[in-house]
């Protein structure tokens, strides 16, 4: 079954590093897209056993997916007592990050879940494949955080080559028209990140929303100043916290153990959100930005009908 001829809208919210919460993602997949929650926002193994209590409580009577995105990077030392949560709380969907898939396909496939990765060339994608993934998610140019390089219909027309999967485009995916504009370019799936931040089921402080309502695209700058890889962050955010986007970032090697979510990591301190976040007028509910969302498609959906008139 594809699950994503099941929802309202072929979108899933992204699994955003401090900003997903277990109640963004409950809301959500009750207003019919796939709610996503980063693993490592739980400052511990425990908490993060309670939020999938919590979630699986909400979700599974009606079989409502959902995903968890977790890092499977090598010096994230708590990779082991995750995939113990995967196994006993099934997810539909576990997205992968930082690292080869395969650390977690033989355990999320032996319950029938779906392992999808997220991927910024075509290199990646073609490794994720010979892991053994289900769904490729392309990170594109403009997405929020830790950002892709290629441009969207680009990276779909090279991709669509050799995998004609699941597929999953992320990357300024603000508006209805968006959604189904990448469907008509080849994808089957979107990730939408920023349009959700200011939802007030996140974990996003009122200062963050604030600025995100007040940002328009030529807000948002693309630096390694803060991690040292590129990812976008809005200006002002680095502003009050000092940072000067021209500098060269930490250059250190990519390090995830310990508790990232409460170590001392600069981007604690700065707020991320991609190039589409003109769209976000106001903090509402994820219902109602669904409803935004789901009517905006509607509408589009109407204009390529008057358009195939005209032109078939």
């Amino acid at each position: 079954m594809n699950l994503f001829n099941e929802l309202r809208l072929p979108l899933v919210v992204a699994p955003m590093f401090l900003v997903s919460s277990p109640d963004l993602i409950i809301a959500s997949a009750r207003s019919g897209v796939i709610g996503a929650l980063p693993a490592a926002n739980a400052r511990t193994v425990e908490t993060l056993d309670e939020w999938m209590v919590q979630i699986h409580a909400a979700l599974h009577a009606s079989r409502q997916p959902w995903l968890l995105n977790m890092i499977v990077h090598s010096s994230y030392d708590r990779f082991d007592a995750e995939l113990d949560l995967v196994r006993r709380y099934q997810p539909a969907i576990v997205s992968t990050a930082l690292g080869s898939p395969a650390r977690v396909t033989d355990a999320v496939k032996a319950y029938g879940g779906k392992v999808f990765a997220d991927v910024i060339t075509p290199a990646m994608a073609k490794k994720s494949i010979a892991a053994g993934v289900d769904g490729l998610i392309l990170v594109c140019s403009g997405a929020g955080g830790h950002t892709g390089q290629y441009n969207p219909l680009a990276f779909i027309n090279e991709v669509r080559t050799f995998w004609d999967g699941p597929l999953g485009v992320a990357g300024c995916i603000s508006r209805g028209a968006d959604v189904l504009a990448m469907q008509a370019a080849g994808a089957d799936f979107v990730v939408s990140g920023t349009r959700f931040i200011a939802a007030q089921e996140s974990f996003a402080n009122d200062d963050y929303r604030a600025m995100l309502v007040a940002s328009g695209l030529e807000d948002i700058v693309e630096t390694k100043a803060v991690s040292g890889v590129n990812a976008t962050w809005m200006k002002a955010s680095l502003e009050q916290a000092g940072i000067d986007p021209e500098q060269a970032g930490p250059g250190k090697a990519i390090d995830f153990s310990g508790n990232i979510s409460t170590a001392n990591k600069a981007w604690k301190d700065v707020w991320s959100a991609g190039q589409g976040v003109g769209a976000i007028r106001a903090v509402a509910s994820a219902g109602k930005i669904v409803d935004e969302l789901h009517e905006e498609y509607v509408m589009a959906l109407e204009n390529m009908k008057r358009l195939s008139e005209r032109y078939l």
